[in-house]
């Protein structure tokens, strides 16, 4: 989890195959009138991201239900977003689930970002993302930095599960 630039496509696709499961993007869940919105530069509101929660929220849900792993990679900026991907998922199920959140300096975001071609996020929503994140509970979430290589988050993530 974390704002636009930090990662989690890239780092979540290598741990996906490191842990031989599959990988979403949840990108690839925003409807299309989200995209057109983001393609604009205009920030979305909680409204706007319920039906994508909620799709994410069954991806979740189905992979517990069916003793699946797999590997979402998703903003996740507040804490209800958080909260209502593990809606109606039981304590032992929500165990399951593990929060890896990719923190990066502004400065370093905006260079990714600069660097880049994405379908429809506009590079000018990052500040409105460090606005609106809510950093997770440190109990809450494995916090880890953005700055190192895809592959060393990947090893420390691993480390992480094997321990839990």
């Amino acid at each position: 989890m974390g704002v636009s630039g930090c990662g989690k496509t890239t780092v979540g696709e290598l741990l996906a195959k490191s842990l031989n499961c599959r990988f979403y993007d949840g990108d690839d869940y925003h409807p299309d009138c989200n995209k057109e919105k983001m393609r604009l530069g205009t920030p979305l509101d909680d409204t706007d991201r319920a039906p994508w929660l909620a799709a994410l929220n069954q991806i979740v849900a189905d992979a517990i239900k069916d003793k699946k792993s797999i590997v979402l990679a998703c903003s996740a900026l507040k804490e209800k977003y958080r909260e209502k991907l593990l809606d109606d998922l039981e304590k032992d199920e929500r165990d399951e689930v593990g929060f890896f959140y990719l923190k990066g300096e502004e400065a370093m975001l905006c260079r990714r970002l600069a660097s880049r071609r994405h379908e429809y996020m506009n590079p000018s929503l990052l500040a409105s993302q460090i606005a609106t994140l809510e950093e997770p509970e440190k109990e809450n979430a494995v916090y880890l930095d953005a700055g190192l290589a895809p592959q060393e988050l990947v090893a420390e993530i691993i480390t992480v599960m094997s321990t839990q």
